[in-house]
């Protein structure tokens, strides 16, 4: 009978490959959880998100503390019109006559049936000489009405085909009813909730990497673990074979090793591809190539320390984002019921400009820039009486404030449940560690003893086989253990802010 030597070895021990790869595994990067940690971060552009984000946030701050300084603008105007006005009718009628323009622009004039023109001219009519002076006084009166006419029709008739008006003004606002400083919390608000956003985007690509790292040591175990299997079982199907041409085993027993060699062959197969899709998603996470080639340092995986156990306490959930975000979003609630509430309130603003214009109204209706231009100030005050749609708003306001509030109280409890959760997930995990390492100590017992049954004779193929399957499959559930450990304990720093 051949003595055959088969012992468990390290699950953590790489065993010998057949084919070696271009670059040796020796030669290959090792990368740490914390390095994985900070290429992500680098190469997620994140912190350059998050000062975009936090340069935007700053200047909408600062624009609502500019909204209550002095605004000053300037503004032109130019017109060209095809007709221009006449403020004097082309004909008017006064009790002593008639002043007519006429479309040639001529002006002229007619003395009523009652002036005393008109009378004197009756009553002098049996004096021909008299008659013909008050004649002559008459038409030279009537052409000087008609020309003063004229000239004053020409005069109310400002030329208006071309319009320039220029005007630099400040506005002042005095009282708004408190809405810029409303405005101004609003805005600080929101800066806030670009902070927080920024820093739970990096805390869960963080977490991200984390279960990407681990879920890669825990394929790589496990393909170290397929290998050391498979070669168990190859030396063993080579020991039957030869057992076997001694006639001290049968063809039905290396039959059943080789179906148990060619499954594992079939899951060492599936580790490894296992392990090229798990490495591809970390490298996506921390901007490599897909198909980089590296190493990770496991060394951490079987040194897990535990948290040291916590209340949950109204501190601990205060610093959650998700508080601080409904705490910001509340403040801009409450900010937004006083912008309501001042559209109900009086308005005080100050005003002040300086407006050219040509035509120039400083002398006439001048049309040649020679006029100079005016000052204007005032204060315009504004009182609502009766506006329902602001009533209304605001009454909006103050329940959607009220949601919001609600919302927090809830959330807390959410929270407090989840930090629980996650805080048994750990121990959980813990005691799972603790049970599969027995798990492992006992199967590589069992192991031992099948082996050394084996190469004496008293124990068949099948029931080392059994043993093998057995180490391998507590071997495998100690790795998940590990690994589910590590994220459970990954996952309790982030709900309770701890993750650095």
């Amino acid at each position: 009978m051949l003595a055959v030597s088969l012992h468990a070895q390290d699950p953590r021990t790489e065993a010998p490959q057949a084919a070696q790869p271009a670059v040796a595994e020796e030669l290959l990067p090792v990368y740490t959880l914390q390095q994985c940690r900070d290429m992500a971060l680098s190469a997620s552009h994140s912190s350059e998100l998050r000062e975009e984000a936090l340069a935007a946030a700053k200047y909408t701050e600062q624009a609502s503390v500019a909204a209550m300084l002095p605004k000053i603008s300037a503004n032109a105007s130019y017109m060209w019109n095809s007709k221009s006005p006449h403020l004097l009718s082309n004909e008017m009628q006064f009790g002593f006559g008639t002043a007519r323009v006429g479309a040639d622009g001529m002006g002229s004039f007619e003395w009523s049936e009652t002036s005393y023109v008109n009378q004197l001219s009756q009553d002098t009519r049996s004096l021909p000489e008299m008659h013909d002076r008050v004649q002559t006084l008459g038409n030279a009166g009537g052409q000087m009405l008609a020309d003063v006419y004229q000239q004053l029709y020409r005069a109310l008739s400002p030329d208006l085909t071309h319009v320039v008006i220029g005007q630099v003004g400040i506005t002042q606002p005095i009282y708004v009813g408190g809405r810029l400083i409303a405005l101004h919390e609003i805005a600080s608000a929101s800066r806030d909730i670009a902070e927080i956003e920024a820093d739970n985007k990096q805390q869960e690509l963080l977490v991200s990497v984390d279960e990407a790292y681990w879920r890669v040591v825990n394929v790589e175990h496990k393909r170290q673990l397929a290998t050391q299997y498979y070669n168990l079982l190859v030396t063993l199907e080579s020991n039957v074979h030869a057992l076997a041409g001694e006639g001290l085993a049968t063809q039905q027993d290396l039959l059943k090793v080789k179906a148990k060699r060619g499954e594992a062959e079939v899951k060492k197969m599936q580790a490894e591809n296992g392990l090229v899709l798990s490495k591809m998603a970390l490298c996506q996470l921390i901007g490599l190539p897909l198909d980089t080639r590296f190493n990770l340092d496991d060394s951490n995986l079987q040194e897990l320390q535990l948290h040291t156990a916590k209340e949950v306490s109204d501190g601990m959930l205060d610093a959650r984002s998700e508080i601080q975000l409904l705490d910001a979003a509340q403040k801009i609630a409450k900010s937004n019921v006083r912008v309501m509430a001042a559209g109900l309130q009086p308005n005080i603003v100050a005003q002040a400009s300086y407006i050219y214009s040509n035509p120039n109204l400083d002398n006439g209706f001048s049309n040649d820039w020679k006029g100079t231009g005016f000052f204007t100030a005032g204060v315009v005050v504004n009182i609502p009486i009766a506006h329902a749609e602001d009533i209304l708003r605001l009454k909006a306001a103050k329940h959607q404030a009220n949601v919001l509030a609600l919302k927090r109280e809830e959330a807390k409890e959410m929270l407090t449940l989840q930090v629980t959760q996650a805080n048994q997930k750990v121990l959980e995990a813990q005691q799972k560690v603790t049970m599969t390492e027995m798990q492992v100590r006992n199967a590589e017992e069992v192991l031992r003893f099948a082996q050394e049954a084996f190469d004496a004779g008293m124990a068949t193929a099948s029931d080392l086989m059994q043993a093998q399957t057995a180490w391998q499959a507590a071997c495998a559930d100690h790795i998940d253990a590990e690994v589910e450990a590590q994220v459970a304990e990954t996952r309790y720093k982030h709900f309770t802010n701890t993750l650095e």
